[in-house]
């Protein structure tokens, strides 16, 4: 999946991921879009988990998996996935948050492993649903 860098889906999935930072309490734009394939989504977070307590947890997006938590690793390696969040790859932004703070408590929500399901067509103008209608930069 490939998205016009300022296209309504891409200033969409910014927006959304703007929107989950922002429940979560996360400040500033401390999260990265990618809008090339693979289109991703990346939210460093300052909560950590019980199981992992030096480690930083971090929440990434992809079309595929949906949200899921992952555990940051030394420079250069690859990040440990904690669980994934369901089965719905855009849910609200109230629900990320939900997953994240039962992940924080120790809880074991989401899922181990990803959910099995091709990139949804409609993920695009779900996506540009949630830029509504403001126009592109100049």
């Amino acid at each position: 999946m490939y998205l016009e860098n300022w296209g309504r889906p891409a200033r969409g999935l910014r927006r959304y991921v703007r929107l989950v930072a922002e429940e979560l309490g996360c400040s500033g734009n401390a999260f990265w879009v990618d809008t090339e394939a693979p289109v991703s989504a990346y939210l460093p977070l300052d909560d950590r988990v019980p199981a992992f307590p030096e480690r930083d947890l971090a929440l990434i997006w992809t079309p595929t998996h949906g949200w899921y938590a992952a555990i940051e690793t030394a420079s250069g390696e690859e990040l440990v996935v904690v669980s994934y969040a369901g089965d719905e790859v855009l849910p609200s932004p109230a629900e990320v948050a939900a997953y994240v703070r039962a992940l924080v408590r120790g809880g074991g929500p989401g899922r181990p492993t990803p959910p099995d399901a091709p990139v949804d067509a409609d993920l695009p103008e779900r996506l540009a649903a949630y830029n509504g209608g403001v126009a592109a930069p100049a």
